[in-house]
């Protein structure tokens, strides 16, 4: 097998399987190339390619296994020496089997998705609110019993006073419910996270760019996108009804830097995109859904890397902040974590990653080490 997955001394960064609960130690030899894709507004989904082989017997050593079967739970785990970190769990999803005219190259390719597949199967009818006015609260907190799982902390509240009237999968509802909230859904570790962005979470340990012997980021980019807006502007009725006015909206999520990203200092005469109307004619409704697009464009900052997942020595979580350290006083700082994408192969772990940032300005706490982002100048 792969020398990044072995079964006695673990080396950083080794990639564990279970399927069940048991490891698949005996497929480990096949086992050619793991991905995650993770990413704060879709499910997690991994893909796992192994090769096979057929036995004396004419039974072939993978796909023929018991635990190679659709809807069998499976957990991604990667290792740091004797410390584990989960990647992902889910159920496996559809099982590829190739056979080219080269038996040696048969394979077998597990789709893997995160634990919303599971709610994903019946659609329901379910009128949410008839015999009482429910929150968005309410409604994620059953969803998620009735279908064994337990909310990473309480729910957010969302909107309140609902009489909503559920028609799909409860994971295409709980979607929906999130969007409309302008809230993030995240399936991770067995429970689910339903709430606003997370900026102000504890920073997950630090990318180290250019720091000598310290380093953890192989690459870095950073994107400053000037055509995002600072606000937005939307129509709603008027108290009268017979016309409709015009409000505007700025970003009101937490800055992750001292000096925010906007074109102006002052909203009013500032960058402001004019959004089209979307079928929302509930007021409150159409305010939430308008501040979510202004919050959005605050995200004028984009960067993307990749890391050496044996060197940085953690899963990258996404919808958490994270500190990146070696880019210079005006993007180095606290990010937020948008996508990450970790693969498994033949050259070890590596987690390729997109953040965002809506301000300037290095607020990383200081390491007590007045020389250690003096270590890589001149590397």
């Amino acid at each position: 097998m792969l020398e990044l997955i072995k079964t006695q001394s673990r080396a950083p960064g080794e990639c564990l399987i279970h399927i069940g609960d048991a490891e698949i130690v005996d497929l480990y030899p096949f086992l050619m190339e793991v991905t995650v894709d993770t990413a704060r507004e879709a499910a997690s989904e991994a893909v796992l390619k192994f090769e096979t082989r057929r036995d004396l017997d004419g039974s072939w050593i993978v796909q023929d296994d018991d635990r190679i079967r659709p809807w069998k739970p499976l957990r991604i785990e990667a290792a740091f020496g004797d410390e584990t970190e989960e990647v992902m769990r889910g159920y496996i999803r559809q099982i590829d089997v190739s056979f080219p005219e080269d038996t040696g190259g048969a394979t077998v390719t597990l789709a893997v998705q995160d634990d919303s597949l599971a709610l994903d199967r019946t659609a329901r009818t379910e009128a949410w609110g008839a015999e009482g006015r429910t929150t968005d609260q309410a409604i994620v907190t059953d969803i998620l019993s009735r279908n064994d799982l337990v909310p990473e902390g309480m729910p957010a509240l969302g909107q309140t006073d609902l009489a909503v009237t559920q028609d799909d999968t409860d994971a295409a509802f709980l979607r929906k419910r999130a969007e409309v909230n302008g809230f993030e859904l995240i399936y991770r570790r067995g429970a689910v996270y339903f709430g606003p962005r997370r900026l102000t979470a504890a920073p997950q340990a630090t990318v180290k760019v250019y720091a000598g012997p310290d380093t953890t980021c192989l690459s870095f980019a950073v994107t400053d996108d000037g055509m995002k807006p600072d606000g937005v502007e939307y129509d709603v009725a008027s108290a009268e009804g017979a016309r409709t006015e015009t409000r505007r909206l700025a970003p009101n999520l937490d800055a992750l830097g001292p000096e925010p990203a906007s074109s102006v200092a002052a909203l009013d005469d500032g960058f402001v995109w004019k959004i089209r109307k979307e079928g929302e004619s509930d007021a409150a409704k159409a305010e939430t859904l308008a501040q979510e697009k202004a919050n959005a464009n605050a995200m004028k900052i984009s960067g993307k890397g990749v890391l050496d997942g044996a060197l940085y020595g953690h899963v990258l979580l996404t919808g958490l902040p994270v500190g990146v350290d070696g880019v210079g006083n005006r993007h180095s700082g606290i990010w937020y974590v948008d996508r990450v994408r970790h693969v498994f192969d033949t050259t070890g772990y590596r987690q390729e990653f997109e953040l965002q940032r809506n301000a300037y300005g290095d607020n990383l706490p200081e390491t007590g080490d007045p020389l250690a982002r003096l270590r890589g100048v001149g590397t």
